[in-house]
């Protein structure tokens, strides 16, 4: 699928910027298409086929995009690995893959003799130089037979207790969230995108075959900062801003945003995470222009959403309707639909769900109602206008700035620390991040109290930025259940209670 829209898209939009890179200098569609035929070719000499898994260990740079489709070209399956994930995170996700190939930048490349074969990417300085060292320069893609059951992307997210788990999608799935997001036609091209988040996400690895259709530009940056963004949009006329609601909030706070010219901004779409009533309206004021929300989860790749067009109060309040295609439950504790207003647990269905976890079928089968719904791990309920609202989630996990955080997977690194006799994560609302997580800690007795700065650069190593505590408590013991577990909702009230 991906092979072949690409030279449909080669054909339509030719020498159009299909991606700009940080520096400056522009990947076309002719481009990509071209360059995908050549590293294919690369891939096919250095032994992946069909049904291989190349991993994908790379920032938001060109070579991640031509390197998808290579491999969609030769039927191999794209494992995205998210760069600002810690060494042994990275090899968590790589363990699960189990690739065939492994593409890396030289900083996030992996170690030692587990790591198989590994080819070392250094980041282009001119569209002629991606991928050089792989490319079989002059040479085009073999035709690989169309199969809608080929697998293409494995898509990772980490499972209720921290461990990487690899939700995997074939060509139908693909083509599903195609026809869900954007139809079968064809762009006109001209819109120009900021790339706000990694490749290796949901949006970039499932809607790259609409983004294709659609024949628009998207900038790159090597880290996404909320100034640059906005220096970004106003130089290169951006005519939409996409992202989780947290850039959205950082966009918002700073200084001289007023200084900047986004009078060529003509949207606003956000997912990821939850934004308040009080984020949207400020958004639409500022700049300006409508916003709609959407959301989903990585195992059902697109979900409910609100329309651009759609009373400003639904974006505020819920997070819209089920789009097209899309079937949305509200289910009890033994999967029967709970009335219209009640809460219950958020699932969804479509042609574009997952194909499982990659290499877990147990966890496959948890994850699925009997019907063929994803359990989003939500709560949530659905209002007499028929929109999705928002309560909460099943689980103890929370989302900081768009990336979800699991506790116990923080607890176990903490856990670890000389003054930590007993920690719990637990999160609380921040008006940037969305929420962020608070270490409650019962220190040894008899040594000094740990402080957070301390607790920070303990686990820095072993944990992703995000999963990091910004504030502690200490205290002398953690609530207990009757069962002598922890008592989190307790922990909860006491954390919500206590002063800063």
């Amino acid at each position: 699928m991906l092979g072949e829209l690409i030279g449909e898209a080669a054909r339509r939009f030719g020498g159009s910027p299909a991606f700009v890179a940080a520096e400056g200098w522009v990947v076309s569609y002719d481009d990509l298409d071209r360059l995908s035929d050549e590293v294919a070719a690369g891939l096919r000499r250095r032994g992946v086929a069909a049904d291989d898994v190349v991993a994908l260990v790379l920032p938001a740079i060109p070579e991640y995009v031509v390197a998808y489709l290579a491999a969609a070209k030769v039927g191999a399956i794209t494992a995205g690995v998210n760069a600002r994930l810690s060494p042994p995170e990275r090899a968590g996700v790589l363990d699960v893959a189990a690739p065939r190939l492994v593409l890396a930048t030289a900083e996030l490349a992996p170690v030692g003799p587990a790591a198989g074969d590994v080819v070392e990417v250094s980041p282009a300085v001119r569209a002629d130089d991606v991928l050089a060292g792989l490319r079989t320069r002059g040479e085009v893609a073999p035709v690989i037979p169309d199969d809608p059951e080929r697998p293409v992307a494995i898509i990772f997210t980490s499972g209720t207790t921290g461990a990487p788990r690899g939700a995997w999608f074939c060509n139908r799935q693909l083509a599903a969230v195609t026809a869900i997001d954007v139809g079968d036609r064809w762009g006109p091209g001209g819109a120009r995108a900021l790339a706000g988040t990694s490749f290796a996400h949901l949006g970039p690895m499932t809607k790259l075959a609409g983004n294709l259709r659609q024949g628009g530009a998207t900038f790159l940056t090597r880290r996404w900062r909320a100034d640059e963004a906005l220096r970004l949009t106003a130089e290169h006329h951006m005519t939409g801003i996409g992202g989780i609601p947290t850039q959205l909030a950082l966009m918002l706070r700073v200084p001289d945003f007023e200084r900047y010219d986004l009078s060529s901004v003509r949207a606003i779409v956000i997912g990821g995470g939850p934004a308040t009533p009080a984020l949207v309206r400020e958004a639409r004021a500022r700049f300006g222009v409508p916003l709609a929300v959407r959301y989903s989860c990585t195992e059902a790749a697109i979900g409910v959403g609100t329309a651009l067009t759609d009373p400003d109060e639904d974006a505020e309040v819920s997070v819209g309707r089920p789009l097209a295609g899309v079937t949305l439950s509200v289910l009890d504790d033994d999967d029967r639909p709970v009335p219209r207003g009640e809460v219950g647990a958020v699932c969804l269905r479509s042609p574009a769900v997952m194909s499982g976890y990659w290499r877990d079928p147990d966890a496959t089968a948890a994850a699925f109602t009997r019907d063929g719904a994803v359990r989003t791990g939500d709560l949530g309920w659905v209002d007499e206008q028929g929109r999705l609202r928002l309560t909460g989630r099943s689980k103890e996990m929370y989302v900081r700035g768009g990336y979800n955080v699991y506790p116990m997977e923080v607890e176990a690194v903490l856990a670890e620390h000389p003054r930590v006799a007993a920690v719990a994560v637990v999160p609380i609302p921040d008006a940037v991040m969305g929420e962020v997580g608070v270490a409650v800690v019962v220190a040894h007795a008899g040594g000094p109290r740990p402080v957070l700065e301390e607790l920070r650069a303990f686990a820095s190593g072993r944990l992703a930025a995000h999963k990091l505590p910004e504030a502690l408590r200490v205290v002398d013991a953690l609530p207990l259940t009757a069962m002598e577990k922890l008592d989190r909702r307790a922990l909860r009230a006491q954390v919500a209670e206590a002063p800063n």
